[in-house]
């Protein structure tokens, strides 16, 4: 195996070809550079005299060997690593999933609370969440501890505007219009927070009012297809940030959101849509021109019925859904009817993600290849 150095770095022929490697990377990169324990790094490339200098190389059985100038220090890497970093793309991961996108004709995956105490089932469940971004589970009991117990086996509660929990129910003197028993319109949750939480829980305490079917659509579905049919709105809606808020005499939450989110591929991860929590637009007036019609085209859009799910949500279900892709809301019921009740809570995404790999690993279960490797070992 052949190692030519360079001014950046060095070139070696690896047994998929040859590969270039920026000196920089391999210096940052050698094992030396990460604590064991913590796995966390503990090399600082920044407190170096000079830039790091590659003094020799050569190939020792399965391995690369760099001396460093100036430096009392040797480093080595598996040839299998390099491979699997060559092609500079994002390491595997497991939590990559891509997102199937759903329309009316979805039925929700469903999951029984007493199996997810399995490990393998919490590995079918979490990642359900990711790619379908909607799940229910059923047989919870009817007490506050089970919505926390199932919220913490993906990850810790995160508090929101409204606390670490909230009731949906109708309240006297609500500063909330989902405490009442009107229709709510299709919404995202929380968008007057600057990072509006990720995961929703509802668990459905009791349900017999007459009324009060439950709305769910995929946004990123919607928006996708709304893509292809009104570019230019889009694009506007993609870029363009809008005023929300929720304030009242104990509270005053503002912040500004893209109605349409876009992930580092380019794709619609989400939307930010609530016409009760949207402050008067403020962008200028000519903006305004373009921005309205693309706005209020966008919205009458989710509300066509090929994306829409409804259904009832009944006592000792619990619905967990992506707050930022699934869009939700409610049909109006009748208060003296009987009784609805749902609790709820939320999650980060990242903490789903991050559960979801843990429990990847746990299981045994293998990725297909994706690009490198975690650190050199």
């Amino acid at each position: 195996m052949s190692v030519t150095l360079t001014d950046t770095g060095l070139r070696v022929a690896l047994p998929d070809g040859e590969a270039y490697f920026n000196a920089f990377w391999l210096r940052d990169n050698c094992a030396s550079s990460f604590d064991a324990e913590t796995r966390e790094r503990v090399f600082d490339i920044c407190a170096l005299d000079g830039d790091p200098v590659i003094a020799t190389a050569w190939a020792d059985g399965e391995a690369l060997v760099v001396d460093w100038q100036g430096e009392d220090h040797q480093s080595r890497y598996s040839l299998d690593w390099l491979m699997g970093c060559a092609r500079g793309a994002p390491r595997t991961d497991p939590a990559s999933i891509p997102r199937a996108l759903w329309r009316s004709d979805k039925a929700f995956k469903r999951f029984d609370r007493a199996d997810l105490d399995r490990d393998q089932i919490r590995c079918d469940w979490a990642p359900a969440l990711i790619e379908d971004g909607v799940a229910i589970v059923e047989g919870l009991e009817d007490s506050d501890q089970a919505l926390t117990d199932l919220a913490n086996l993906l990850g810790d509660v995160r508090p929101s505007v409204t606390g670490s929990y909230f009731d949906v129910q109708v309240h006297v003197g609500p500063v909330n219009l989902a405490f009442t028993a009107a229709e709510l319109e299709l919404h995202t949750d929380t968008p007057a927070e600057e990072t509006p939480p990720g995961v929703q829980f509802l668990h459905c305490r009791a349900n017999s009012v007459e009324g009060g079917d439950s709305l769910f659509l995929d946004g990123a579905a919607a928006a996708e297809d709304f893509r292809k049919r009104y570019p230019d709105e889009f694009e506007l809606l993609a870029t363009v940030t809008a005023p929300f808020y929720y304030e009242h005499d104990a509270f005053d939450w503002r912040a500004r959101q893209r109605v349409i989110e876009l992930d580092v591929g380019g794709a619609v991860s989400g939307l930010t849509v609530s016409q009760h929590m949207a402050d008067v637009f403020d962008m200028p007036q000519e903006l305004l021109d373009r921005y309205y019609p693309a706005f209020v085209r966008f919205m009458r859009w989710l509300r066509r019925p090929e994306y829409l799910v409804q259904f009832r949500l009944n006592a000792g279900e619990c619905i967990i859904f992506d707050n930022h892709r699934i869009v939700h809301g409610r049909a109006a019921y009748s208060a003296d009817s009987g009784q609805r009740h749902l609790r709820g809570c939320y999650i980060d995404r990242g903490e789903l993600r991050s559960t979801y790999r843990t429990l990847y690993r746990k299981t045994g279960q293998t990725a297909p290849s994706q690009g490198q490797s975690a650190r050199h070992e």
